[in-house]
């Protein structure tokens, strides 16, 4: 039996093998599958076996599965691409008759308004249509998502946002890569879905100040509208497409979409969930 991270060379992944690794899970158990030769060979060093592929490409996945294998399914980063992607491994595993997949998602992702919950909709969709036992991991909002509104704040002494008064309730890439280790590991958690997300929720002012005190420099917040937002991004250099993302996903927490606290990420690993200012430290 293995336990297979499909991703495991982006930095969720790398961090999940880190958290099996540290459960005694053998590392000849873990299969780290990924792009990224450097980091794949990085964590053969540590004796995890390892398998370059691309989700692109469903002829990489060749002899990656078996009957006995328990599959983490991390959703990709290529926004527009991502359910073929997923769709290739997910028919892979179906076509090896795998125990059980675990597929990392977004919040409500069946209903939520969420810019990023379409993709991961569908992706779900596609498991429960393959028939696969499978867990749901509906991963909230990662604290390091706003290291660039660190390293702009450290430069200008300005958090720029839209957010208004909404709340997020964010948690570190740690946190929810033990929470996808445990998933693996544990078979109990089998047709369940997760709704995981920090234990306490802030405002934007609040990321203000713990900015402040992770970088060591006061840091002002500039809460302007969506319209505003979307002209100084532009402005500052950003596309008209990109500008528009991040403007919809600030409107999104905003709406409360990012700001539910129900202390499910912290009872499935175990422990309180990394406070925001010490997941920016760590971060930076």
């Amino acid at each position: 039996m293995s336990y297979i991270v499909i991703g495991a060379t982006g930095h969720l992944g790398t961090l999940t093998v880190e958290s099996l690794l540290e459960r005694d899970i053998a590392a000849t158990n873990i299969v780290a599958a990924g792009r990224n030769p450097d980091r794949l060979a990085a964590l053969a060093e540590r004796g995890v076996r390892t398998q370059r592929i691309d989700l692109d490409d469903p002829t990489s996945l060749d002899g990656l599965f078996s009957p006995d294998d328990t599959v983490l399914l991390i959703s990709g980063n290529e926004i527009g691409r991502r359910v073929a992607q997923h769709g290739h491994a997910i028919d892979a595993a179906k076509s090896a008759g795998v125990k059980r997949i675990v597929y990392t998602s977004a919040p409500n992702a069946d209903t939520s308004a969420l810019v990023l919950a379409p993709e991961h909709k569908a992706t779900e969709e596609l498991i429960a249509a393959s028939g696969l036992p499978a867990t749901i991991l509906r991963n909230g909002w990662y604290t390091e998502n706003y290291l660039q509104a660190v390293e702009q704040a450290r430069q200008t002494g300005t958090l720029l946002t839209s957010v208004g008064d909404g709340r997020v309730a964010s948690a570190s890439r740690h946190d929810f890569a033990e929470a996808a280790a445990v998933a693996l590991i544990d078979d109990t958690t089998t047709g369940k879905t997760y709704e995981l997300s920090g234990d306490e929720s802030w405002d934007q002012q609040e990321l203000a100040d713990a900015i402040s005190k992770a970088i060591g420099r006061d840091v002002n917040l500039a809460n302007v509208t969506s319209e505003e937002h979307q002209r100084l991004l532009v402005a500052a250099g950003l596309d008209e497409g990109t500008a528009g993302f991040v403007v919809a996903l600030d409107a999104n927490a905003r709406d409360g979409l990012l700001g539910v606290t129900n202390g499910e990420l912290s009872t499935l690993i175990g422990r309180p969930t990394t406070p925001l200012i010490d997941g920016l430290r760590a971060a930076v």
